[in-house]
């Protein structure tokens, strides 16, 4: 095969020591020279691996992205070397050679003939950003796992407070339980501390209040997780002040992306942290939404074409995608939401949610590129589409690419015939 690299290494990856093997041009009738160390993945480690890469003239490092770990050593060459992170699936060896030299020598194999392609590594600053982005967002699940304890503790208890209220934790809610930790058994007492809207259900509230709430045993399970769940709260304002203090260079970005029905400053950040700002990384808005693993995927074998079911994508982008096309297709005399009202009869609702992230990511590579606004299309723009005029001009020009000069002359005919 040929050598497309000819001075590379292949680095497999481990919690504790990092194999490199090493190929260059050989000496005499050899065409290469193959070496590898080990090294410890500590600092003082790396920095050997890095003298030894750079003392051999190594120009390309491929590493495979194992879990974590690959974090640390990317870091300590990237400055240096360029590197490339590899998907663990495309590098499948022969099956009875795993070794972590074996490993190590199929992946430098595999980076000096071009057999493998690099995984998209944003820049530091973005890192650092999806770094809080992600924590941000597993507090947030962490929240919602601690208000589902509470609610087993409730119903331990016989509060059936869910059965009236549309959400088990709420300012109504949390009143309640501070008065119940207080002392506070009364029913009545506790259904006047509703507010807003819930005070309509203060009748059914007395009856679902009525309870065996025990301090010295509920008491004490309610109280540490009303707590957990402010210690989680202030955390995740301490996030955003951060994520926001870090994206305040690119202000303007965000509230570019704010134009998107269905993306706010929350979902706008978590895009830029999971996406990058520099586009260029990408040759067409169509490797974009491949790398997103928002597109239909390509499965054909003797002439067949089978199932093109879409590959998984980043899982950290693609729940904030979901999450922002579901609000988008509820905004009204939108482009989204007629095009999503138009898949979902034919296709059904999880492929027309689908048809919706594709949208926005479209949307997100054009916003952040060319640095403007989003354009709604209008929610006629199917039908302006397919009509005739559209028609009539995608056909005049398909003829004057084949090298005919086309004059349209519009005539009156019947309906039927223009139908046709």
């Amino acid at each position: 095969m040929d050598v497309m690299v000819d001075r590379c290494a292949g680095l497999d990856v481990h919690r504790d020591e990092v194999v490199a093997t090493v190929r260059v041009p050989g000496t005499g009738r050899r065409r290469f020279d193959q070496e590898t160390r080990t090294f410890r993945t500590t600092l003082a480690g790396l920095a050997l691996l890095a003298g030894w890469l750079g003392d051999v003239g190594v120009t390309l490092v491929g590493m495979e992205s194992t879990g974590v770990y690959w974090k640390t050593v990317f870091q300590v060459l990237e400055d240096r070397f360029e590197c490339w992170l590899l998907n663990a699936q495309h590098m499948r060896n022969v099956p009875g050679r795993k070794t972590d030299v074996k490993d190590s020598e199929w992946i430098c194999q595999l980076v000096q003939h071009g057999l493998v392609r690099p995984s998209f590594v944003p820049p530091t600053e973005i890192r650092r950003l999806r770094d809080l982005t992600r924590l941000r967002k597993a507090q947030a699940n962490e929240r919602t796992r601690t208000i589902q304890r509470l609610e087993k503790v409730l119903q331990d208890a016989g509060i059936k407070l869910s059965s009236v209220a549309s959400t088990s934790y709420s300012k109504s809610a949390r009143a309640m339980l501070e008065a119940l930790l207080a002392g506070v058994t009364d029913p009545a007492q506790l259904a006047e501390l509703s507010k807003g809207r819930m005070r309509a259900k203060i009748p059914q509230l007395r009856e679902a209040l009525q309870s065996r709430f025990q301090i010295e045993h509920h008491g004490i399970m309610v109280a540490q997780l009303l707590s957990h769940i402010d210690a989680l709260d202030a955390a995740q304002r301490n996030l955003t002040e951060r994520i926001e203090h870090v994206l305040a260079p690119h202000q303007q970005i965000v509230e570019l992306l704010c134009t998107i029905p269905g993306v706010q400053a929350h979902a706008a950040q978590v895009l830029i942290a999971e996406c990058g700002l520099d586009m260029s990384v990408f040759p067409t808005s169509g490797h974009f939404v491949s790398w997103a693993g928002a597109c239909p995927g390509h499965h054909q074998s003797a002439g067949r074409r089978r199932s093109g079911r879409m590959r998984p994508g980043p899982r950290w982008l693609t729940a904030q995608l979901t999450e922002s096309a579901k609000a988008a297709v509820r905004t009204k005399e939108t482009y989204i939401s007629a095009h999503y009202a138009q898949l979902r009869g034919r296709r059904g609702e999880p492929k027309a949610i689908g048809a919706i992230r594709h949208d926005l990511l479209i949307a997100y590579y054009y916003i952040v590129k060319d640095k403007v606004p989003y354009r709604d299309l209008g929610p006629t723009w199917q039908h302006k589409r397919y009509s005739v005029e559209h028609r009539a001009r995608r056909l005049q020009r398909q003829l004057e690419a084949l090298g005919y000069a086309v004059t349209l002359d519009k005539t009156d005919q019947p309906e039927v015939e223009q139908a046709a």
